[in-house]
């Protein structure tokens, strides 16, 4: 009655309560766009990782930064060449222009310089420049250079695709909804009887999505991942709630004449099955907030704020608008469009043995699969249909690769760091070392010389060597030259050498990102089994549901494994966790109704009423996480976001598939066993 009565006068306000909402979503829907958007993964690596600690100081200690970009001119000479660079320079926003002047003497011929090193900056008449640009001006900035050296010419790195991820993020989210709004519309009316109902649908969660945009203008900033993935994963996962919620009402207005009273009694019956499906995802992405790589934690906390406004905005607003629409919904009512499933229940169940035997024989292999995945850890690469994707194969083609690190290594031995150079300059794939010492000379005090010449190399307190190298910025080889760079400098200076740039970032990613798998996917799982086992009171029923449900995410993560495909790691951790929380309610649907209808007949005939009841339900929530995950994948360049996307679509279909087929196979073979294990099961006994 209490429950009611909260109801009763949540409906007796529903136009305030429709006007309020109305009102906080037009405000967020403003402030939205108040929220700014990080696209810079080191920002997310933790405070005490080493190429974070290295930025800092390079922050406070230096103007310079690391040379993460590089700018290709085509067919000019030395001179020229010289009169890009003095204009690349003076673009507000760029600093650290390196080019073949500042490794030799220009005045010495080329011919007799050392050709490996001429040919890194310069070949065939073609000039490659190293720069460093601000962060966040990455955009004005490349379209300055760009317009300086015109089509011919290239730009390669870390600014560039920044630019680019950042000029298609706004297109690619408004090319998203526009082919996944109409998808999901066709989706919800052959699964409803009325024109309108998805319209409700939709409006009650777009609300909450909106008034979760806006809510982030107290965290002040989000990064791409989350700008990208959080509100069409809000919008698919959550709509379940809503179609819960209205069934329900359809249901009770066939047994009462009154809309509220019907609407009242719908609140009351779906909000056990809607607050059980919130808390599974809740908890889900609950795990995300304990990632030390910090985009992880970002999207839970934009995630978990999104289910908590879903379940508010279904369980109050939906109600209210409902109430205040019905009449409409009666007016365009449409015969249903669905054929009848009954007979679907006795053939899924022919495939019981087949499905138990083809699950258990490539668990384990899927397993170790997934584990044995070649991960990426970056950004990738863009398409190559994009201007910064084709410029990079041009510049790779014109001047192979290079990937700079930068060393921080305490000031003042001079000695010390000589021999450090020149181990350094020994170090397979390196191609070139800038230093004070090798540039200028060790027998030359700094104190003597313009501090305009010093200040590339020299701080108060640290001298800053820049290494270049012949490889990419992340794989086998890159890491293993980070490595070595590092174990070479502590030979020297102990833990107080740092380094720094792409490649340094990537492998402090990886490292960081290793540790946070282990943490969030045993987190996630125990938290969903606590969920699961105080809903269904049992300890079985959760152990059948989470082998379900994680074998189907094993067997995804492990695809790019057996096709030889290396995966964005970012995307394998969090897809790991999200699947199994948004997936998981597939399966405590279907349970839910068996274990209703084995407490009236045996387990064969309960599994059978079962899929002929709920296979409809569940494929209509798979077809639209599906769809979401797809047109990521469609639409996106960002990699990151593009993976999560094809993992999420094919995720949701492979946990379909799970739950109609091998699930009622499992209830079947422990049938027995969860009648033993489950708190007043009262299964009915034939006598």
């Amino acid at each position: 009655m209490k429950k009611i009565n909260i109801s009763a006068r949540i409906l007796a306000h529903k136009k305030a309560v429709v006007v309020v909402f109305a009102l906080i979503a037009l405000v967020s829907a403003v402030a939205q766009f108040f929220v700014s958007v990080n696209y810079n993964m080191v920002d997310y690596l933790p405070d005490d990782a080493q190429s974070t600690r290295a930025l800092e100081i390079m922050e406070n200690e230096f103007t310079a930064t690391v040379p993460d970009t590089r700018v290709l001119v085509m067919d000019v000479s030395v001179q020229e060449a010289l009169s890009y660079k003095e204009r690349i320079s003076a673009i507000d926003g760029v600093f650290d222009v390196l080019w073949l002047d500042d490794v030799i003497d220009l005045k010495t011929p080329l011919e007799i310089a050392d050709a490996e090193t001429v040919e890194t900056y310069y070949k065939n008449g073609n000039a490659l420049f190293s720069i460093s640009v601000r962060a966040g001006d990455e955009v004005r900035i490349t379209d300055a250079i760009y317009e300086m050296i015109g089509e011919d010419g290239a730009i390669a790195g870390e600014a560039i695709n920044t630019a680019t991820s950042q000029k298609m993020a706004g297109n690619e989210s408004l090319y998203a909804s526009i082919l996944l709004v109409p998808i999901i519309i066709f989706i919800l009316v052959i699964s409803t009887t009325s024109w309108v109902e998805p319209i409700l649908f939709l409006t009650a969660i777009g609300v909450s999505v909106l008034i979760n945009l806006g809510t982030n203008i107290f965290i002040g900033e989000v990064s791409f991942v989350t700008q990208s993935v959080a509100p069409i994963l809000q919008l698919a996962v959550s709509l379940d709630y809503a179609v819960f919620l209205l069934h329900s009402f359809h249901e009770y207005r066939k047994i009462t004449n009154s809309p509220e009273e019907a609407m009242q009694l719908a609140m009351k019956k779906s909000f056990p099955a809607i607050t059980a499906s919130a808390a599974t995802t809740f908890f889900g992405f609950i795990a995300l907030t304990f990632m030390e790589f910090k985009i992880g934690s970002d999207l839970g906390v934009n995630l978990v704020k999104g289910i908590v406004l879903s379940f508010i905005s279904v369980m109050i607003f939906l109600p209210a608008l409902t109430l205040w629409f019905y009449k409409w919904m009666d007016k365009t009512e449409h015969k249903n469009f669905v054929p009848s499933y009954a007979g679907i229940g006795k053939f899924m169940l022919k495939l019981r043995f087949p499905s138990l035997l083809i699950v258990l024989a490539i668990l384990v292999p899927a397993f170790l699969a997934q584990s044995n995945t070649a991960f990426t850890y970056g950004l990738g690469k863009l398409p190559e249909t994009s201007r910064a994707g084709s410029d990079a194969i041009m510049v790779e083609e014109a001047f192979g690769l290079m990937t700079p690190i930068v060393l921080l290594v305490p000031k003042g031995d001079v000695v010390k760091e000589t021999e450090l150079v020149q181990d350094l300059e020994k170090l397979d794939y390196v191609t070139s070392v800038i230093s004070y010492v090798n540039m200028v000379g060790p027998v030359i005090p700094p104190e003597y010389l313009d501090e305009s010449i010093t200040s590339e190399f020299y701080s108060e307190n640290y001298s800053r060597i820049v290494i270049n190298t012949n490889q990419g910025t992340e794989g086998a080889i890159p890491f293993s030259i980070v490595q070595s760079i590092q174990e070479t400098a502590s030979s020297y200076y102990g833990v107080d050498a740092l380094s720094l740039g792409e490649s340094v970032t990537l492998y402090d990613i990886k490292t960081t990102v290793s540790k946070d798998n282990i943490v969030v996917n045993l987190f996630t799982v125990i938290a969903i089994a606590i969920v699961l086992i105080v809903t269904f009171r049992s300890i079985s029923i959760p152990l059948v549901l989470l082998i379900t449900i994680q074998s189907a995410v094993w067997i995804n993560l492990s695809i790019p494994y057996f096709t030889e495909t290396p995966l964005v790691f970012v995307g394998y951790l969090i897809i790991s966790t999200v699947q199994l929380a948004a997936t998981v309610d597939y399966a405590i649907l279907l349970t839910e109704a068996y274990q209703h209808h084995r407490r009236e007949m045996p387990a064969y005939e309960a599994i059978v009423k079962t899929l002929d009841e709920k296979t409809f339900s569940i494929s209509i929530s798979a077809a639209i996480l599906s769809s979401v995950g797809f047109i990521l994948w469609i639409t996106s360049s960002n990699p990151i976001v593009s993976a999560i996307g094809l993992l999420l679509g094919r995720g949701a279909l492979l946990a379909f598939i799970m739950v109609v087929v091998f699930l009622p196979a499992m209830l079947l073979v422990f049938d027995r066993v969860i009648k033993k294990t489950t708190l007043k099961a009262n299964f009915y006994e034939e006598k």
